[in-house]
């Protein structure tokens, strides 16, 4: 991946390795929107973004997305809109999405990486966007123990309910994976770079991705 030309960098992640924050602390670090599925869920609803509206956009405007994102101001305030729009982790009710909904997500985020460069943190970013010509796919994990301990800080919850949630967010992901990309979130073979955090605070993985990059 070439930074000095228009770019995009996918991170796929577990719940409660940090990648969400890594995603943020990377887009920041190489000043570049950041945007997150909840994000992108939220649009889809809020401003009814089918395929067909998509469509009427791309014919009036080739640049639609720049045109959308300023119409809703979403620009510097993006890592704001995306933190405002962030779901509970326990409920992860946006992996709960239609045929339509994924086929309206995926012409905006193919739209967001044909305009602009910017990191992206799930949403099968690592498939819809996998023949980005300049893109980096990153998959970033953590140990259980890792994962629990994160998400009972975080969310305030005991170690077994906090287990219980990574359980359920684990399958529902993969499913979602699976039914969308057919593959799995898993396989490495979708990944350019593949990182454990365990033993890593996010600020070192954030160095590490952007010394991977040059």
């Amino acid at each position: 991946m070439d930074k000095n030309e228009k770019f995009v960098i996918t991170i796929n992640r577990e719940l409660g390795s940090g990648g969400r924050t890594v995603g943020e602390k990377l887009a920041a670090k190489l000043g570049v929107p950041f945007y997150d599925k909840a994000l992108i869920k939220a649009l889809t609803e809020k401003y009814h973004l089918t395929v067909e509206e998509i469509e009427k956009l791309k014919g009036r405007n080739h640049s639609w997305w720049a045109d959308f994102k300023r119409a809703m101001s979403i620009g510097q305030g993006t890592a704001n809109a995306a933190r405002y729009y962030q779901v509970s982790m326990g409920d992860e009710p946006d992996l709960l999405t239609t045929d339509e909904m994924f086929r309206a997500e995926k012409e905006i985020l193919k739209g967001i990486a044909d305009e602009e460069s910017c990191v992206i943190a799930g949403r099968s970013g690592f498939f819809v966007l996998k023949n980005h010509p300049n893109r980096l796919s990153v998959l970033i994990q953590a140990s259980m123990e890792h994962r629990i301990e994160r998400v009972m800080r975080k969310q305030g919850i005991s170690r077994e309910e906090a287990e219980k949630v990574i359980k359920k967010v684990d399958k529902m992901r993969e499913n979602y994976v699976s039914h969308y990309a057919k593959t799995s979130r898993y396989d490495t073979r979708n990944y350019d770079l593949v990182i454990s955090m365990d033993g890593k605070t996010e600020d070192e993985v954030v160095e590490m991705i952007y010394n991977f990059i040059g």
